[in-house]
């Protein structure tokens, strides 16, 4: 059947049972896979060996679309990814056994060919073996290999800020139309849209009717009604905030060794013989969109509800315990009176939308107590833990006055002279 032509297939399939059905689909993807890496593999040597008439159109992509029915953007994804393959035989290898679909495999060598700026050459195949993994068997799909590829985005952190966590390049667009309705496009960081999803979540489930009438709207719809009943939920219960109050609105999850160590002391991937796993690299993880690099973990760890959980060898969770306010509303209370909003000298930002920064991180046995807090707007916020060009050049201390001073780093003031809190000009 499955070597044979389709028509006059559909005719016969009544005479089949559900399970030759089964086993014939089957076939047939495993077919499609192996003829998809035979066309890539014969496409590419063309492109080596190129006669007149590849050369006539332009290269074998626009060749191929030309006398099939590809469209040439299609033509030109299977000429390059044949040509990705050939510096990565690991991935060449299992695509060819059928053990990678297309997708997969352009998804793997785009990574190899641009790894992440802090990952040593040397880690490459130890990666290519973890997103082979993800690519292989029926289990496969591709938000698990994506997941994979930005968690060892996160794992080799550099200077620069993952894309995924550049709130620099967030954009929201809001503009209403000829017919009166109105057009949103976004474009947000991991963590908004953590937050997004997270608000959401509830709100877009399908609702049956009260006679058990399955929900008929799309998901799209269901999305728009959810976003409509989150801003009439704002609006009338007037939840505008509080000067920076407790924010539990996002729950990430990162083990305290990694959160502790960080890159003081990189937490090394525990190995067993069958290689590494995912969840033995060092990253925090969201419910909604996974890997979140360790500086932003903890840059939201500075003001935030820490919940523990005990977890045996396996990840399986012993115990836990409630959780536990690492600022509390007196503490609060009191840095506003003292710094009255971010403390960058400067910075006009005003309390409500700071954060309360531990000047000696709490995972690194920082105390939660006065003289270990200051206020921080979140971009002097961010500064302080991962701005590109400034970790750990800035230095924060308490004088003899109680009041946090501010130490730039040589680039600013070759002498490092303190600088106050900007609080003199206050109000």
């Amino acid at each position: 059947m499955v070597s044979g032509s389709a028509v006059g297939l559909r005719g016969r399939l009544w005479q089949l049972s559900a399970a030759e059905l089964r086993a014939a689909a089957v076939e047939a993807s495993a077919e499609i896979l192996r003829l998809e890496a035979v066309r890539v593999a014969v496409v590419d040597e063309l492109s080596l060996r190129p006669d007149d008439q590849v050369i006539a159109s332009r290269g074998v992509g626009a060749w191929l679309a030309a006398n099939t029915m590809l469209q040439v953007r299609d033509g030109k994804k299977i000429a390059a990814l044949g040509a990705a393959l050939r510096p990565f035989p690991a991935v060449a290898a299992r695509f060819d056994g059928g053990d990678c679909s297309f997708d997969h495999a352009v998804l793997i060598v785009a990574f190899c060919e641009s790894p992440p700026k802090g990952m040593p050459e040397e880690a490459l195949p130890k990666c290519i073996d973890l997103l082979l993994a993800a690519a292989s068997g029926v289990e496969a799909t591709t938000t698990k290999v994506r997941n994979v590829i930005a968690t060892l985005e996160r794992l080799f952190e550099s200077d620069e800020i993952p894309p995924a966590e550049d709130v620099d390049l967030n954009e929201l667009r809001i503009a209403s139309t000829l017919n009166g309705r109105v057009v949103v496009r976004g474009d947000f960081d991991a963590l908004t849209g953590e937050m997004l999803l997270s608000a959401l979540s509830n709100l877009t489930m399908p609702t049956p009717a009260p006679d058990g009438t399955p929900d008929a709207r799309s998901a799209a719809k269901r999305t728009a009604d959810g976003f409509t009943e989150l801003i009439r939920r704002y609006l009338d219960c007037a939840k505008t905030g509080t000067d920076g109050g407790q924010r539990p609105h996002v729950n990430v999850h990162i083990n305290a060794r990694d959160l502790a160590e960080h890159r003081d002391c990189a937490a090394t991937p525990s190995k067993t013989d069958d290689g590494m796993a995912v969840s033995d690299l060092d990253v925090g993880h969201m419910p909604w969109l996974g890997p979140l690099s360790v500086s932003q973990t903890r840059l939201l760890g500075c003001d935030c509800f820490l919940s523990t959980v005990l977890l045996d060898d396996h990840g399986a969770p012993l115990d836990a315990k409630p959780g536990k306010r690492l600022v509390t509303a007196e503490q609060r209370t009191a840095l506003i009176a003292r710094d009255r909003g971010c403390a960058f000298p400067g910075c006009t930002c005003v309390p409500a939308w700071t954060d309360a920064h531990h000047i000696r991180h709490w995972a690194n046995g920082g105390p939660t107590v006065m003289n270990n807090l200051v206020l921080l707007c979140r971009s002097h916020h961010r500064l302080m833990h991962r701005k590109s060009g400034f970790v750990g050049k800035w230095e924060i201390r308490i004088g003899v006055d109680n009041k946090p001073w501010f130490i730039p780093p040589p680039s600013i003031d070759p002498q490092r002279h303190p600088r106050p809190a900007n609080t003199t000009f206050k109000t």
